[in-house]
């Protein structure tokens, strides 16, 4: 692969800059890889419909297909179009979110084959982080979320340079896993216990 040296653009965490984040937004558009903050760890992600790029971050991660990755969306609204939400889980899901968990939820037919599991099933998640919610929000689909497992946005670039076409530093992070926690069937089931808290389902 050729010499790559992605640009790291910094955003301010509490109050995106949106010409900033329309940025970030444009290299998403054009199918790019880009690094990025969550409320759990640096994340690494393209657009939920960039097949080529979803299929990139198989490879740098060295992951099954098997393994689908979750992916960040705004709201509860837009987890509605891509995943089936019972009157439990929309409960459940307003209470926590945005939050450090991961919910696993039947997907619908709007979620591309290669980001659903054999039991057509997806991991969504809404961060409680104001530029990645930006990022969605002005971009007007989901994102993959993988962990770039590096808290630092100048390793990040070192480690996946070859991948990588922006790097987002948002500041400091603390990465712990969120918690994930399947809504399929109304009992819910706590596959990992991480950053959110999990009592209530125990």
């Amino acid at each position: 692969m050729k010499k790559r040296h992605p640009p790291i653009l910094s955003i301010n965490p509490d109050n995106p800059q949106q010409r900033l984040i329309r940025r970030v937004c444009e290299v998403l558009e054009e199918g790019g890889l880009i690094a990025y903050p969550t409320d759990t760890f640096y994340g690494i992600g393209c657009d939920l419909y960039n097949k080529k790029g979803i299929q990139l971050i198989y490879r740098l991660k060295n992951r099954p297909l098997k393994k689908p990755f979750s992916f960040i969306c705004d709201s509860l609204k837009e987890i509605s179009r891509y995943a089936k939400v019972s009157n439990f889980a929309y409960k459940t899901m307003r209470r926590l979110l945005p939050g450090p968990y991961t919910f696993i939820l039947e997907g619908t037919r709007l979620v591309p084959k290669i980001m659903l599991t054999n039991r057509k099933t997806v991991g969504i998640r809404v961060p409680d982080n104001e530029i990645c919610l930006s990022i969605v929000r002005m971009f007007g689909r989901p994102i993959i979320s993988t962990s770039a497992k590096q808290d630092d946005p100048e390793t990040i670039r070192e480690v996946y340079a070859p991948y990588l076409d922006l790097v987002v530093d948002g500041g400091p992070l603390f990465p712990e896993p969120s918690s994930v926690v399947s809504l399929i069937g109304d009992k819910p089931e706590v596959i990992r216990k991480g950053k959110g808290d999990v009592s209530m389902f125990l």
